[in-house]
């Protein structure tokens, strides 16, 4: 059977970006589908940032623009806007300073109608109660000292995993595998070491 995996990005984090790549190859390998949903890293730092700086406007219109094709269009086209997105921002190395370029791109790919109007609506604070609806239900799921990305088994979710490159295949189903056997267990909360890796996003 099937298990539905949901998994919680933002565009413009690349550690998010190598994750969801991973899960994707899990897709391949493994009984799954992925749900992508929304945490706006915006959203998480609101009281830390120049809200008037470029960057910061970028983060809040990258997430709103995710947002709004999920709700419009929901999880799979969500999904296929990420990957669109997240290619040219991560892979092509365009960055969120070209998201007047990226976003609109990307929308076109996907193939929606209604690219105009998420533009619009993007630089604007539409969806912005909506980002901080989905940020909220990630964090109720991890706690509050966390980032992107965020994956929910069942009621059971974890911050990461934090990979600097994309296993492939079945070492991709592996990691998999060891990730949900840890899933299962309430009283396991966490692993890790310092990173020693660039980032590599082939």
């Amino acid at each position: 059977m099937t298990q539905t995996v949901k998994f919680w990005f933002d565009p413009a984090c690349p550690f998010a970006w190598i994750t969801s790549r991973w899960i994707r190859e899990v897709e391949e390998v493994r009984d799954i589908k992925v749900d992508f949903n929304v945490i706006s890293l915006a959203v998480l730092n609101e009281d830390k940032q120049d809200q008037n700086d470029p960057s910061t406007k970028a983060l809040w219109q990258g997430a709103r623009v995710a947002l709004a094709v999920r709700e419009r269009h929901g999880a799979e086209k969500a999904g296929e806007f990420y990957t669109a997105a997240g290619t040219r921002v991560h892979n092509q190395g365009q960055g969120t300073e070209c998201y007047d370029q990226i976003l609109p791109e990307a929308l076109e790919e996907i193939g929606v109608s209604d690219a105009d109007d998420i533009m619009d609506a993007s630089t604007k604070d539409t969806y912005d109660e909506g980002l901080r609806e989905s940020t909220k239900a990630a964090l109720a799921l991890v706690g509050d000292d966390v980032g992107t990305p965020i994956i929910a088994i069942g009621d059971s979710a974890f911050f990461g995993p934090v990979m600097t490159r994309i296993p492939k295949g079945e070492e991709a189903g592996k990691i998999w595998d060891g990730f949900v056997t840890l899933v299962e267990y309430p009283y396991f909360y966490e692993l890790k070491r310092a990173r020693n890796t660039e980032l590599d996003f082939s």
